[in-house]
């Protein structure tokens, strides 16, 4: 039996029974991200004693009833605050920060016996689509070293399709879990918004954000979802629900659920292989029992400037708070407290980070307020009724995750324009505030992954599961 080919899920069964142990698994673990790590970087700290130490421990208190991911390692992305470890966000300006408390999801998964190997690199504050902007240097795809592993979560996507831990938590403010999950050719959800609590994950745009899994298939995702959602009374946004019970409801069959097809998803600057692939993904959900529609969802040309203007303004509120007086790194050399402010920003943020602060202030200043940032608010709302109104006839919808496979190192930062219109049909989710899941379905002509997105309504959690989970039977049948 390999370990590195066992599913969570799998690992975390052939452990109860007692046919591995969990300081192997850690260790086979461990010696994958010594072995791929130099060349990918997708961990930024590496917790080794730590990890077998709670391996160990979590070995003697195995029993035959422990929760289905017991003893499973696993990574969390750098923005969700884990106690005494340090979390930076990929960003000089968070550095020597090690947070008092945990987040939420870690601690719910560090109680459903998880095993913690490290921090995981991303982009600097979550912003960028490629994994390129941290101040540690960029991920690349474990799939062509020459490409990016997409992004803000490209260190987890990169980490579980390498084989350097079974799972990872990410965070999705426009597609930061679905993109890099489909450039890397895993599975990725973001889950409701509110589904899972956001207390400890370090903001970029708090009405945008949502922690979610990355993992090899839709029941691993399932599984970690069961362990990480529900309300949190130190998250005031969470919300109570039918949660603990999606991977039960993993059955594989899909007879009489309506899928939908947005027209202008499929249309121009779409890659030819990228479009046949979401295509097959259709007729596999057909072949499971769907029906599936095309239908017309214009509101998608709205989404991406609704989502920069709306993701920036609340990104330059949040990141005020790093000024150099009361946590992380602080410049040298400064006259006054103005003076403080000025040099630890400019030296401490990098540039994408700094791009979206100043068009975040832009559009919340005195006469731009109520031409851009209002205005954008009005349009999020068209777009979440929109979807409401599309909900009204179908169950699901399905688009791609992104018009192209993994473009290579470099192409996207020289024109920031085209990595913003890569998140085209993710950015909407995140804005009516869905369920989206991406699934690997198939690859291009240079064997780079492709990613199918299902999409469902709020609190329809479980169904996009249980399509992605159908269309994996499907095609593994």
């Amino acid at each position: 039996m390999e370990l590195l080919d066992l599913t969570a899920l799998q690992l975390g069964e052939a452990i109860r029974r007692g046919e591995t142990t969990i300081p192997a698994a850690t260790q086979a673990a461990l010696d994958r991200v010594a072995a791929e790590n130099p060349q990918n970087n997708a961990y930024i700290t590496v917790l080794g004693q730590q990890a077998m130490e709670r391996a160990e421990r979590l070995q003697a208190a195995l029993t035959p009833d422990s929760p289905p991911l017991y003893g499973v390692p696993m990574g969390l992305k750098d923005n969700l605050c884990t106690r005494d470890i340090p979390t930076t966000c990929a960003s000089k300006i968070l550095g020597g920060f090690t947070p008092p408390y945990s987040a939420t999801a870690a601690e719910r998964l560090e109680e459903a016996g998880a095993v913690l190997l490290g921090k995981l690199n991303m982009d600097e504050f979550a912003m960028g689509s490629t994994s390129e902007t941290s101040c540690f240097g960029p991920v690349k795809n474990p799939r062509d070293l020459e490409r990016v592993p997409g992004g803000s979560s490209g260190g987890a996507a990169a980490a579980v399709a390498a084989g350097m831990g079974w799972y990872a938590l990410g965070s999705d403010t426009g597609g930061s879990i679905r993109q890099p999950a489909s450039y890397c050719g895993v599975t990725g959800m973001k889950p409701t918004y509110g589904a899972v609590s956001r207390y400890g994950l370090i903001a970029y745009a708090s009405s945008l954000d949502q922690i979610g899994p990355l993992a090899r298939d839709a029941r691993d995702c399932a599984a970690i979802l069961d362990q990480i959602a529900g309300a949190d009374r130190h998250d005031a946004t969470s919300v109570a629900g039918p949660y603990g019970n999606v991977l039960a409801s993993l059955d594989g069959d899909l007879r009489g659920v309506r899928v939908g097809l947005p027209q202008e998803c499929f249309g121009q600057g779409l890659d030819e292989a990228v479009e046949r692939a979401v295509r097959a993904f259709a007729k596999a959900l057909e072949a499971r029992g769907a029906t599936v529609e095309e239908f017309s969802l214009p509101i998608m040309d709205y989404a991406v400037p609704t989502y920069y203007i709306l993701a920036c303004a609340e990104a330059s509120s949040n990141l005020a708070r790093f000024d150099g007086v009361k946590y992380g790194w602080r410049a040298e050399g400064y006259e006054d407290l103005t003076d403080l402010y000025n040099k630890t920003r400019t030296q401490g943020f990098g540039w994408e980070a700094k791009r979206r602060i100043l068009l975040g202030t832009f559009v919340l200043s005195s006469g731009y307020f109520d031409a851009y940032y209002k205005k954008a608010l009005q349009v999020k709302a068209v777009i979440a009724a929109a979807y409401r109104a599309a909900f009204e006839r179908f169950d699901l919808l399905l688009t791609p995750v992104a018009p192209t496979a993994a473009p290579r190192l470099g192409e996207s930062l020289s024109d920031p324009l085209k990595m913003y219109l890569s998140d085209i049909y993710t950015v909407p989710v995140n804005l009516a505030g869905l369920p989206g899941v991406s699934v690997p379905c198939g690859a291009d002509e240079a064997g780079l992954p492709i990613g199918a997105q299902l999409i469902g309504p709020a609190m329809g959690d479980a169904m996009v599961l249980k399509a992605a989970d159908a269309y994996q039977r499907e095609v593994r049948a």
